[in-house]
């Protein structure tokens, strides 16, 4: 499974400067932290990959399918940032409208729904009503409707923005037990989201890719001397600040 962008060059404007210019990036498999401050890049090339926005030029493919095709959008799914409620659905059926937004027949995205649900361990909720979860079960909410139309690949935006230690804990446990059949890239500004057991990591600064590699490669970046537990904190600092200055 290859989730690839190339030499794509991305603006929010026609007039203005892009936000990736001849971009080129292949998700590699496994689990995938997308690591990088703020206005780096990473929600446009989410948007890229999940074929929400297509490139002023350059191509977005999966296994050689492009992005603007239907089967596409069947083999990859995207979680923005932001999951809203819809106060007249219960979890269930919310699951179950996003399959069949993806060309599911009812009957068929109901009985996966249940699935889904069951894979990110909210069966419990089914019938409850989508305004009554909290933070991190609307975030699994959204994970539960990206795998329901059994996507291939999983784009997930800042999902863990807003949760408590517990909640981040649960969901990357959650991330954890679908990566042995499902790629996921997930991006993040905050280096505590990355977790031992993450497959690679990619760090991406003013629309370029600093660091692409295995979490193993990336933490070879720490300074010596970094205190401990803040291994993947002293890299990043010492990536980004290799950036500033040129070396």
């Amino acid at each position: 499974m290859t989730l690839e962008l190339a030499s794509c060059t991305y603006a929010y404007r026609r007039w203005s400067a892009p936000v990736l210019d001849d971009f080129s990036f292949t998700a590699p498999s496994g689990l995938t932290i997308l690591l990088g401050p703020n206005g780096a890049g990473k929600s446009t090339l989410l948007k890229l990959a999940a074929g929400v926005s297509r490139p002023r030029r350059g191509t977005v493919t999966f296994d050689g399918v492009a992005s603007h095709t239907k089967s596409y959008r069947r083999a990859v799914a995207w979680m923005p940032q932001h999951i809203s409620p819809l106060p007249s659905l219960t979890v269930r059926e919310y699951v179950a409208y996003i399959g069949w937004l993806k060309g599911m027949s009812r009957s068929e995205a109901w009985e996966q729904a249940a699935q889904a649900l069951s894979r990110v361990e909210l069966d419990d909720q089914a019938g409850t009503k989508t305004t009554r979860l909290s933070g991190g079960q609307l975030r699994r909410v959204g994970v539960a409707g990206a795998l329901v139309h059994k996507a291939r690949i999983l784009l997930l935006d800042e999902p863990t923005a807003g949760m408590d230690p517990r909640q981040r804990r649960v969901f990357r446990d959650t991330l954890n037990s679908l990566t042995e059949d499902v790629q996921v890239l997930m991006s993040t500004h905050d280096v505590t989201d990355l977790a031992e057991e993450a497959d690679h990591v990619v760090v991406v600064s003013a629309g370029r890719i600093l660091h692409a590699g295995s979490t193993e490669d990336f933490l070879a970046h720490t300074p010596s001397g970094s205190a401990p537990g803040r291994a993947a904190e002293g890299a990043y600092s010492a990536l980004l600040g290799s950036e500033e200055t040129g070396l």
